[in-house]
C-alpha cells in the first residue's frame, strides 16, 4: 500500500467482515515529539488467542478466496520500518484493537494519504455500522460520530444521500485541514 489511509481502510474492512456494529478510528499526532498514532478498534467477533498470535503472518487469513492476507502484516511493517511500533489486542466475542505508531519525520514513513476520503467512504457506504472518528494534534481535535449525525438526520435520511454526503465531505475536509493542515 502506498499510503496509510489505505491501511486504515483495509483494517476497517476487516472490522466490517468481523460483524462490527461500532468502529472507532483515531488519528493522533504530536509534531514536537515526532509521533503519529493510528488506532482502529471494533466491537466485532474478535479473535481467539491462537489466531491473534498468527494474525500478522501474511499466510494467515480468514478469507476463503485466497490463502494470503496482507493487511495487518503490511500495517505492522509500515509502522516498524518507520521507527514506530505496532500492537493488536483482541478478545473472542468482544472485538479487536489495532494500533500503529510512527515517527513522523522518518524517511520510510508512508504519507497519510486521503484519510478524509477513506473516512467518507466508510461512513457513507456502511449505513448499518456506526463510526466514531477522532483526530487530534494535542491542541486541536475533531470528532465525527455517526450516531450523532444519524440522530439529527432521523431514520429517513441516509448518510449516503447526495446532500448529506456532500456536507460530510466538506465537514471532514475542513476539520482535517484545521487540525493538521496537510502536514502528514
Amino acid at each position: 500500500m502506498r499510503e496509510l489511509a489505505l491501511n486504515v481502510l483495509d483494517i476497517a474492512e476487516n472490522s466490517l467482515a468481523a460483524g462490527a456494529k461500532l468502529i472507532g478510528i483515531s488519528l493522533s499526532f504530536d509534531t514536537a515529539k515526532d509521533t503519529m498514532r493510528i488506532e482502529i478498534d471494533d466491537d466485532g467477533c474478535g479473535m481467539d488467542e491462537e489466531t491473534l498470535r498468527k494474525v500478522t503472518d501474511p499466510f494467515t487469513t480468514s478469507r476463503k478466496t485466497r490463502s494470503v492476507g496482507m493487511g495487518l502484516p503490511l500495517f505492522k511493517y509500515s509502522a516498524e520500518s518507520a521507527g514506530g511500533s505496532f500492537s493488536i489486542a483482541s478478545q473472542k466475542g468482544k472485538g479487536t484493537k489495532v494500533c500503529a505508531q510512527y515517527r513522523i519525520g522518518h524517511i520510510d514513513r508512508m504519507p497519510l494519504g486521503d484519510f478524509g476520503g477513506v473516512v467518507l467512504q466508510l461512513v457513507t457506504m456502511n449505513p448499518k455500522v456506526d463510526f466514531c472518528i477522532s483526530v487530534t494534534d494535542g491542541e486541536h481535535s475533531g470528532v465525527l460520530d455517526t450516531r450523532e449525525v444519524k440522530s439529527v438526520l432521523g431514520e429517513d435520511i441516509p448518510l449516503g444521500a447526495p446532500e448529506v454526503r456532500a456536507f460530510l465531505k466538506d465537514y471532514i475536509q475542513e476539520n482535517l485541514v484545521s487540525i493538521y493542515g496537510g502536514r502528514l
